[in-house]
């Protein structure tokens, strides 16, 4: 446990970051949930939405220095993909 009251202070700053961070990586997997389910339910114009809407989010959080950009970019490439093979279909 902390002993000193920086210690205390960053301490408590920590933990409020580290649930703000949590929240924010919840929603980041939520977005991917959504398009994953619309391409497996062959849906590529609601893909292509919540596609967008997904990329936006990651990027946020690659600014934010929450994730790596590396995998920002998988993510993103590999739903893209996806969406391109259901769209061609």
């Amino acid at each position: 446990m902390a002993n000193t009251p920086q210690a205390r202070k960053r301490a408590r700053q920590g933990e409020k970051r580290r649930q703000c961070n949590a929240g924010q990586r919840s929603m980041m997997r939520t977005y991917l949930k959504r398009v994953i389910k619309a391409v497996a339910e062959g849906k590529s114009e609601l893909a292509a939405t919540e596609y967008r809407l997904m990329a936006s989010a990651v990027d946020k959080l690659v600014s934010k220095g929450l994730i790596h950009k590396n995998k920002a970019a998988r993510h993103k490439s590999r739903l893209a993909g996806h969406i391109k093979e259901l769209s061609s279909r």
